[in-house]
């Protein structure tokens, strides 16, 4: 039973097939200072809520009940890094439609402020992770030049998911605590 006064690491996301995530996995190679994500680890982020105190769980599993998106195909193509090739801070994998993502982004936001939360005030800029980065680490510029956009995979959004990070000895753990159907354009 959960302590009234306990926080969840939370965000709300998109599930990988497996079968994307067998294709993202084999970009993966030796590069200093990379920790590379585990299948398990691959999901893309629509809004992160950080800590959440487990009294809130009912309202934010409530804004995203019947989100009025339609569902869309999202092609997985590419990857790109934040910081500079010889310098990373992230690798990841690049998404297209970015405005339906973003249209997702922005239903699931604006119910989340109804209900005591803040809106994200940095641009939503959607991907998937597939490595971080720590001190030193080595160039992926040649990474990006072999991937630069080699399609991986397309699946269909018709969901998303409420996610718990767990921080692990061997990384964060990702445990699903709700999927929500998009309820369509009507």
């Amino acid at each position: 039973m959960l302590d009234r006064a306990e926080t969840l690491r939370l965000f709300f996301g998109l599930e990988i097939p497996e079968s994307v995530k067998q294709q993202l996995l084999l970009i993966q190679r030796p590069v200093a200072g990379a920790r590379w994500q585990r299948a398990d680890q691959l999901h893309l982020t629509l809004v992160f809520l950080g800590n959440v105190e487990v009294q809130q769980l009912p309202g934010v599993r409530d804004a995203a009940r019947n989100l009025p998106v339609t569902p869309f195909d999202l092609a997985i193509s590419g990857i790109g890094c934040f910081g500079e090739p010889d310098h990373p801070r992230n690798l990841w994998a690049g998404v297209q439609p970015v405005e339906e993502l973003a249209e997702l982004h922005d239903a699931l936001n604006q119910r989340l402020a109804s209900c005591g939360f803040g809106q994200v005030r940095r641009t939503f800029r959607p991907h998937i992770t597939l490595a971080r980065f720590k001190k030193g680490p080595g160039s992926v510029a040649d990474l990006l030049e072999a991937h630069e956009r080699q399609p991986t995979g397309t699946f269909l959004v018709d969901r998303l998911a409420l996610f718990k990070s767990v921080q692990g000895e061997h990384g964060s753990v990702y445990h699903i605590i709700e999927r929500y159907p998009l309820a369509g354009s009507g």
